[in-house]
Order: structure tokens, then C-alpha cells, then sequence
């Protein structure tokens, strides 16, 4: 590749990397849609499309790394665009606000033209508020904090190992192909059981039977892993076992509601958190000893000011065409600040992206200040939770890339670019779908679970004494670094997934203390990047057979 002229005099930016990130982005795009809409569930694709890229670059001969993981960036960045669109935006059929298509009522275009336009906006702008946010978090996240982000770290082990060959590359084929003839069994043929259920005297026991959940949480390692199972351990145990027996809560409704409130309080309080060290680590004047130092009152001079005014310019442009009032539009931008900020730490430090819950998150908290329609209401979440699943990919991509030394202004290219296709594949196979099954819901065979979920929650959030109470905890604990936004993903998810990661990041923990030396560790780490890729690779293939075989 010595001879071959790179575009923008970006390294590694190529042609063919520009043409298999539009044409690939597409078919993962559509695959993620009908996975998320159907399982209610979407893994990452990271390593699969990372598996991909290097297959159908090395057909082409003459490639490496850099041209490898700048076209797996943009592959992939539209299938967390898909999730948050179809863990939100379905509410609105589910709320009955959205009717089904009936030829004897009207036209396929009379029923598509006022529903498609207002999903188009409503992805472009979370797409352009991803792409310049995560721009800005990139360096402060994985070189100032140094966040795992297991996908990512897997993304660049799978890489390494499959280029180099040799003793790396058995490891992590061979966790590969164990890990997706166990997901076949277990999802294709029901042979091995989704979850392991059983009882430990009065208290319900589960693991959930995923080689990807044990990957993530050898790859986080054990103190995240066990702050995830405390946070389990909490709702499932705690409130729901003992609360329930001593009568601390009427019936499992209740439970269900006090638990949701206070989990998600914790995730707000942790976010406050974030924003609060953030902005103390702001310079807002120069410091004369310090050359390097750009204070923040000179960023709107800089490049990257002028972009961030530019994006954010289209962005509210954009959102009052959609019919938000200006004042609405300005909240939302400044919630998408802060969702964006949450989803990409807590990506990074558990592999998990609750998206949907940080697009409530963000209604609720402009519902405090103004009123708005419950159309309205879905379009808001929308946009915040395409903006955070968008974040949570990239990001991971971004680790990648410094992992293998990738030039970052290169995957921001391909990372636009796959999620400005992105945008257009996911809402023409949300509507394909939706089409083709005849609405959304159990009945139909799309349950879209997280889009009931958020149905459920535009009203409202629970107990407001209970959010603020967990809320302010979740502050005081993350400033004292313990991390809240963790505990509160545990007490939302099963017990089972909890186990699961918790399996992997003791396993983690015995490694580090038996073996004692960075070879098992990194060898480890190669192990887990396969037991995702062979899942997640898998995953995908038997989506694709049901879509297309249906």
C-alpha cells in the first residue's frame, strides 16, 4: 500500500475502505433492525464486522491493519443506530398513536409519507450529535480515563491475532467457533437452555448461558464485574426476595417500579457526577506555565469549535423542522450533552449501552420544564437514545483505533459515513418490517420489549422522593469513585446476565492471581475477544437466515 493515494491525506483512507463501509453498513444496518425488533436484544457486531472487514480486505491483497479497522469502523456504526431506533420509536404503534398500514383506510403512501420523514429527521439528528460529541469525548474517555471498552479492546485482540497468525490466532478461532456452535445449539436448535434457573434455599439462582456475557466480564475484570452483581444482588435479593417477604412493598409491581426508579436515579446521580468532575477539570483561563493548554474560553476560535457550532447549527435547524419548540430544542441538545457523556462512560466501563433509559432519562427531565405531546415525547427519546447507541460504537472504535495506532480522523470519516447510510437502511427496514408483520407487538412476532418499556415510561418516572433520593447517592458514590451508573445496569438486567459477568470477571481475577504474569492475562483477553466474536458473528448469521428465510 506504499503507492496507493489515501483520501484528505488521511493514512490508510481508501477508496475501497469508503465503498465496503457504505455497502456494508447496509446489510449490518438491516440485520441489527431485524434483531433488535425481533429479540428485543441487539449484540454488538463489532467483531464480526471486524472479522469481515479483514476477510474482504485480504481478498483484495494489499492491505494491513489500518485500512482493516478504518472500514470496520464505519461498517458497524450504523447497527447502534438501528438499536436506538427500534428500541424507541416502535412506542409509537404500541401506544397506538401510529396505526398499522390498511389498504382499505388508504394508500401505502398516505400512511408512510407522515411517519417517514419525522423517523428520517429525528436519526439524522442523532447522528450528527453522536458524530461531533464523541469527537470531543474520545481523548479525555480512553487516553485521560482509560476506559476498558471490552468490545473495542476484543475488536483490536481479534485484529492483532488474526493478522499475526500463530499461537494467538488458535486461541481466539477456537474460542470462536466453540462459542458459535453453543449459540447455534442454543438458539437455533433449543438444545442448551437461554438461562440456567434453580433455587439456593429461598433465593433464586440464574446464569444466563452466554459466551459473550462471560468475554465482557473477564474483559471489564472483577471489581466492575462485582459492582455489577452487588447492584443485582440488591434488587433481585434485597428488595425483591426481602422486600416482598417482609412487606416493605404491596405486590411484585411495585417492587418492579421502586427498583426501576432507583436504578435509573443512580444512572442520572452518576451522570451528574461525570459532569461535575468534568467541569472541574475545565481551564477556563490560560495557565502562562502551561504551552499546551487551549482554555475553554478559546475553543469556539478553534476548528473543532467552528464544527461543533456548525453540527449543532444543523442539528436545531433540523429539530424544529421536526416541530419542536425552539425552547424544547435547546433542552434537548443540552440532554443529549449529557446522555452522550453517560452512555459513552458507562460503554466503557461494562461493554453495555442501556440506550433507551438515557433517551427517557432526558424527556423526563424536559417534561420538568415544558410540556410536550406524547408524539413528541417518543421523537425526544428517540434522538437522545440513537445519539448514545451511536456514542457507544464509536467509542469503542476510537479504542480500537489507539490500540492499534489508527488514525482517528480516518475513522471519523467511515464512522459518518457508515451511519449517515445507516440512518436510511434502518428506517427503510423498520418500515419493511413493521409492513411485513403487521404492526408491532407479541402478537405480531416483533415484541420490541424496550419499546414497551419506554411506552410505559413517557408518562413518567416513579416516585420522585425515591429518583432524588438515588439520585443524590449516585452523585456522593461516584465522586468517591465508586461506580453508581454500574450498580444501577446491574439492578435493571437479570440475575442471570449479573452471573454471567460476574463468572467472567472472577475468572479474570483467578488468572491474574495464579498466573501473575501479562502473557495469560493478554491471552485471556484473546480468549474472551473470541467468545464475543463467536456469539455476536453468529448471532448475526442466524438473523440474516431468519430474515431472509421467514
Amino acid at each position: 500500500m506504499k503507492d496507493r493515494k489515501f483520501l484528505f491525506d488521511f493514512p490508510y483512507l481508501t477508496w475501497r475502505s469508503i465503498t465496503l463501509t457504505a455497502v456494508g453498513s447496509i446489510f449490518i444496518t438491516i440485520s441489527s433492525i431485524y434483531v433488535a425488533l425481533r429479540l428485543s436484544a441487539l449484540p454488538w457486531p463489532t467483531i464480526f464486522v471486524a472479522v469481515l472487514s479483514m476477510s474482504l480486505l485480504k481478498l483484495l491483497r494489499e492491505t494491513n491493519l489500518q485500512e482493516i479497522n478504518i472500514t470496520q469502523t464505519g461498517m458497524s456504526s450504523g447497527a447502534m443506530v438501528a438499536g436506538g431506533i427500534a428500541f424507541t420509536i416502535p412506542g409509537l404503534w404500541i401506544a397506538g398513536i401510529y396505526k398499522p398500514f390498511d389498504p382499505a383506510v388508504q394508500t401505502l403512501s398516505e400512511w408512510l409519507m407522515p411517519k417517514l420523514w419525522p423517523i428520517l429527521l429525528v436519526s439524522l439528528i442523532g447522528v450528527f450529535l453522536g458524530t461531533m460529541l464523541c469527537w470531543f469525548y474520545r481523548k479525555r474517555n480512553i487516553e485521560t480515563m482509560k476506559l476498558a471498552y471490552p468490545i473495542g479492546t476484543a475488536a483490536a485482540e481479534t485484529l492483532q491475532a488474526g493478522d499475526e497468525g500463530g499461537r494467538k490466532s488458535y486461541f481466539l478461532f477456537g474460542a470462536m467457533g466453540l462459542a458459535a456452535i453453543f449459540t447455534v445449539l442454543r438458539d437455533q436448535f433449543a438444545l442448551i437452555p437461554q438461562n440456567l434457573e434453580g433455587k439456593l434455599g429461598r433465593f433464586p439462582v440464574q446464569l444466563y448461558t452466554s459466551p459473550l456475557a462471560i468475554g465482557i466480564g473477564y474483559i471489564i475484570g472483577f471489581p466492575g464485574a462485582a459492582y455489577w452483581m452487588l447492584g443485582a444482588l440488591i434488587a433481585h435479593y434485597g428488595l425483591r426476595v426481602f422486600g416482598l417477604e417482609y412487606g416493605s412493598f404491596a405486590n411484585e409491581a411495585s417492587v418492579s417500579a421502586f427498583i426501576l426508579t432507583s436504578a435509573v436515579g443512580l444512572m442520572v446521580g452518576s451522570g451528574v457526577g461525570i459532569l461535575i468532575q468534568f467541569l472541574k477539570t475545565v481551564k477556563w483561563k490560560r495557565d502562562p506555565a502551561d504551552k499546551n493548554q487551549e482554555p475553554a474560553a478559546n475553543l469556539l476560535r478553534s476548528r473543532n469549535g467552528r464544527f461543533a457550532l456548525i453540527v449543532a447549527g444543523v442539528s436545531f435547524v433540523l429539530s424544529i423542522l421536526l416541530g419542536l419548540s425552539p425552547l424544547v430544542s435547546v433542552l434537548l441538545m443540552a440532554g443529549v450533552v449529557f446522555a452522550t457523556m453517560m452512555s459513552s462512560v458507562i460503554t466503557g466501563q461494562t461493554g453495555i449501552n442501556p440506550m433507551e433509559i438515557f433517551g427517557i432519562i432526558v424527556l423526563l427531565a424536559i417534561r420538568l420544564f415544558i410540556k410536550v405531546d406524547d408524539t413528541q415525547a417518543f421523537l425526544i427519546a428517540a434522538i437522545v437514545a440513537i445519539a448514545c447507541g451511536y456514542a457507544g460504537d464509536a467509542m469503542n472504535d476510537y479504542k480500537t483505533g489507539v490500540i492499534l495506532g489508527t488514525d482517528a480522523r480516518a475513522q471519523f470519516v467511515t464512522q459518518f459515513l457508515g451511519a449517515f447510510v445507516g440512518v436510511f437502511a434502518a428506517v427503510f427496514g423498520l418500515f419493511v418490517l413493521i409492513l411485513q408483520y403487521g404492526g408491532v407487538g407479541g402478537e405480531t412476532g416483533l415484541t420490541a420489549a424496550q419499546a414497551h418499556s419506554v411506552t410505559a415510561l413517557v408518562n413518567g418516572i416513579g416516585d420522585p422522593v425515591v429518583f432524588g433520593l438515588a439520585l443524590l447517592v449516585g452523585v456522593l458514590l461516584y465522586v468517591n469513585g465508586v461506580p453508581a451508573m454500574i450498580i444501577g445496569i446491574g439492578m435493571i438486567l437479570s440475575l442471570g446476565m449479573a452471573s454471567a459477568i460476574f463468572l467472567g470477571g472472577f475468572i479474570s481475577l483467578l488468572v491474574q492471581k495464579v498466573a501473575k504474569n501479562s502473557e495469560a492475562t493478554n491471552v485471556g483477553n484473546v480468549i474472551s475477544a473470541g467468545l464475543l466474536g463467536g456469539e455476536g458473528i453468529t448471532g448475526t448469521i442466524l438473523a440474516f437466515l431468519a430474515m431472509f428465510l421467514r
